[in-house]
């Protein structure tokens, strides 16, 4: 499961371009997994098309297909996983009526990070690690510090999320996370594809 460089959608940053050229140039820049998120009042039809849309494209370039919350969706388009939130159904009750899915969970401190992991998660999104405004109700960035605590508190893979750029990812590597999760700095760049070969060329040399 390489979860290295992990972007997520956000259809307030694509500046007009659509969800598959969005996952075609992150995935030519070297992207290991893609998540779909919408948070807004999308009819449910259309969230389907472009999840069906973006499970094709990732499959055919082996590139690991998330879907985050709606577990209904990641069944349908065959994702390889669904990503939770504290507001989403429990990792237990994922795990037990779609057990082949990747469960990632996301949590801010060390205890709610060995509660997922006990429950059944695959792998931890922790975050934000710096102060973003993509998602409004992020909450306070945790810092590196906190991330450091939670990667050696569990043994399930740690991704890191919120406010990451090219000019910090060095510092959030150094904590042995396994991978960093993007979303503005990546999709809403003028070139997806080359601030994620930037990103790729920058952790390659860690």
């Amino acid at each position: 499961m390489n979860l290295s460089l992990y972007v997520i959608t956000d259809r307030k940053s694509q500046q007009g371009r659509s969800m598959a050229e969005i996952a075609e140039e992150v995935i030519a820049g070297g992207v290991t997994a893609i998540q779909y998120r919408e948070k807004g009042l999308v009819p449910t039809r259309i969230l389907f098309d472009e999840t069906m849309t973006l499970r094709r494209i990732a499959g055919e370039k082996g590139v690991l297909f998330f879907v985050n919350d709606r577990v209904d969706l990641a069944l349908a388009c065959e994702a390889d996983g669904v990503h939770l939130g504290d507001d989403d159904l429990p990792v237990p009750v994922v795990r037990r009526i779609a057990p082949h899915l990747l469960i990632g969970a996301s949590c801010d401190n060390a205890e709610s990070a060995q509660r997922a992991q006990k429950e059944g998660a695959d792998y931890l999104g922790v975050g934000p690690i710096f102060t973003t405004n993509t998602k409004p109700d992020a909450g306070e960035a945790v810092g590196t510090d906190l991330l450091a605590q939670v990667k050696n508190a569990v043994t399930i893979p740690v991704v890191a999320i919120g406010g990451i750029t090219p000019d910090n990812v060095r510092e959030v590597l150094k904590s042995g996370v396994a991978g960093v999760a993007v979303i503005k700095s990546v999709v809403g760049s003028p070139s997806p594809r080359s601030q994620a070969a930037r990103f790729r060329e920058i952790m390659n040399k860690k």
